[in-house]
Order: C-alpha cells, then sequence, then structure tokens
C-alpha cells in the first residue's frame, strides 16, 4: 500500500509517505507558516521515493480537533491532492495519531489530550487493535482537564476486593492491570492529568505531538478495508465552535 499522509492541525506541520513497510517522512514545528510548507513537505517525500500522486492507493487527512485554520489547511490539501490524481482519502483524527505513537511503543491502550487552550484539552480513549490498529474506548471530547475521565472499567471503585484479595482504603483508587498510557501536550499543558488513577505517563510522552507517519499507517488500513472516502466527503472535525475567550472571560475591563 503506497498512501501519502497529510497533517498540519497541530503546532506540528508534517508529511509521510509509506509504501509498504518504509515510511518517509517531513516534519516542521515553528518557523514558516503550514500553508507554506506543507506542499514543498509533499514535493519532498514524492521526490525521494520517486513516485508521483498517480502511483499512490490514496492519501490520509489529519481532520483535527486541533486548531481551526490548521485542520481546515490539512484538509483542503489533501482534497486538492486527492480530486487531481483521482484518488481516495482516509479520514484520521489527530487522537488516534496520537495513541497510535503510544501503541507502537508497546502500549495496549492510550489516553490521547492535546491542548485545546482556553482552560481546555481535546481527548479521546483508544484500544490497540490487530484488524483496525486501534478503536475508540470513548467519544473524542473537549473540555476543562477536570472533565477528562477513563472508561469505567479501568478504575476499581472504593472497597472493590483486588485480585489478591485486598481491599481499597476508603477513599481511594486503583488501577486495573494494563491501564492507558498518556500521550500528548495535553499533559504538559495540565500536569494533573498525569494524576488520573489509571494512567501511565513516560516523560516524552508529555510533549508528542501527532506525526504524519501514523496518519499514513492508519490510513492504509482503512483504505485497505476499503473504507476510503471521496475528497469531496472529507470534512474537518471541530469539537466546538468557539476560537477565542471574550474580553470578559480574559477578564480584560
Amino acid at each position: 500500500m503506497r498512501v501519502l499522509a497529510v497533517d498540519t492541525a497541530t503546532e506540528m506541520c508534517s508529511v509521510a509517505l509509506l509504501n509498504g513497510d518504509e515510511v518517509i517522512g517531513r516534519f516542521a514545528e515553528g518557523g514558516r507558516s503550514h500553508a507554506q510548507q506543507v506542499l514543498s513537505m509533499v514535493e519532498a517525500v514524492l521526490a525521494e521515493a520517486q513516485m508521483s500522486l498517480s502511483m499512490l492507493d490514496g492519501v490520509a487527512a489529519s481532520i483535527g480537533p486541533g486548531a481551526f485554520t490548521g485542520v481546515r489547511i490539512s484538509v483542503a490539501v489533501v482534497q486538492g491532492l486527492a480530486f487531481g490524481a483521482g484518488l481516495r482519502v482516509a479520514a484520521v483524527t489527530t487522537l488516534e495519531a496520537l495513541a497510535l505513537q503510544a501503541m507502537r511503543s508497546g502500549a495496549a491502550r492510550a489516553l490521547a489530550c492535546l491542548d485545546a487552550r482556553m482552560g481546555e484539552v481535546y481527548w479521546g480513549c483508544f484500544a490497540a487493535d490487530s484488524h483496525r490498529g486501534l478503536i475508540a474506548s470513548s467519544a473524542a471530547r473537549v473540555g476543562p482537564p477536570a472533565t477528562v475521565v477513563l472508561p469505567e472499567s479501568t478504575v476499581l471503585p472504593e472497597g472493590m476486593a483486588l485480585p489478591s484479595n485486598r481491599v481499597l482504603p476508603q477513599g481511594r483508587a486503583r488501577p486495573l492491570p494494563g491501564g492507558y498510557r498518556g500521550i500528548g501536550r495535553g499533559f504538559a499543558a495540565y500536569p494533573m492529568l498525569a494524576a488520573l488513577p489509571g494512567v501511565e505517563l513516560e516523560s516524552k510522552d508529555g510533549q508528542a505531538l501527532p506525526d504524519a507517519r501514523e496518519f499514513a499507517r492508519l490510513g492504509a488500513i482503512r483504505l485497505g478495508l476499503g473504507e476510503g472516502l471521496d475528497p469531496a466527503d472529507l470534512s474537518p472535525l471541530y469539537l466546538r465552535d468557539k476560537v477565542a475567550l471574550t474580553e470578559v472571560e480574559r477578564g480584560i475591563k
């Protein structure tokens, strides 16, 4: 499977080309705007692989959640490329791509969390799946860090006997074996998230951003399963309509 992937939804602008088991990527954070960089990155990975768009099986698009402008750029660029080459597209979310990073390093389950600004985070829970790469164990959501919760089966209620016949002390919770690996810059923005019962966080994962290589891998799976879309049907995933706080909410008089 030959799949090009584009992600401009967060601080990182990245493009990757999957060719069988090999992946070529380009990545940039900061500097020029994503709109100025992304097409040159596409040209670079195609040139390195000595391929044209017409040789691809499809294109994977980052549909968000993320920065509103960045999400629109990602979707529009993929639509333009796919229309021109007569290709199908695969929609992949930023949270899915983050979760796959954790799973490729050995995690069975992941809590993906991105800083959504305005005191909120984008988040979702996922489990590894041999057929689909991963499956969602909770819906993608946006809200204050205090609203982030793991699926109920992850944490034992207080007072419930553990497998060793020990009982939880009153007022405490204990994660079940095989908890969720935390990943994404939401953890760097809101360190209290790492204290959630059932969450394990490695320091490097708190700085992670989505990577086009994971979009390409998940896109290839979906295209292989016949889940490719007509480019016209590709649409952004916006979890909220608001793009900035009002002056009142920011405390400006």
